[in-house]
């Protein structure tokens, strides 16, 4: 018999993030990921305080809103925080 794979500890820990959630970016995630080396050197503090809401999920991005006026941003699910 086939043995099923165990389910990641980590999906099990964290809250899923799905559309209309309220989130902010975690700091220590963001800090040396694909996405800060993309952009300003030093990142606006709104993105850590929150809240932002998520509009869109598409695989493992999720676009979100903050509730200033700001564009629209993508960031991967992982680097987000439940608020």
């Amino acid at each position: 018999m086939a043995e099923t794979p165990a389910a990641a500890p980590e999906a099990a820990t964290k809250s899923p993030i799905k559309k209309g959630s309220l989130v902010r970016v975690s700091r220590n995630a963001y800090a040396n990921s694909l996405e800060a080396q993309a952009s300003d050197t030093v990142a606006p503090d709104y993105i850590f305080e929150g809240p932002a809401e998520v509009l869109v999920i598409k695989g493992n991005y999720a676009q979100l809103r903050f509730r200033r006026p700001v564009p629209d941003v993508w960031l991967r699910a992982d680097q987000l925080e439940s608020v």
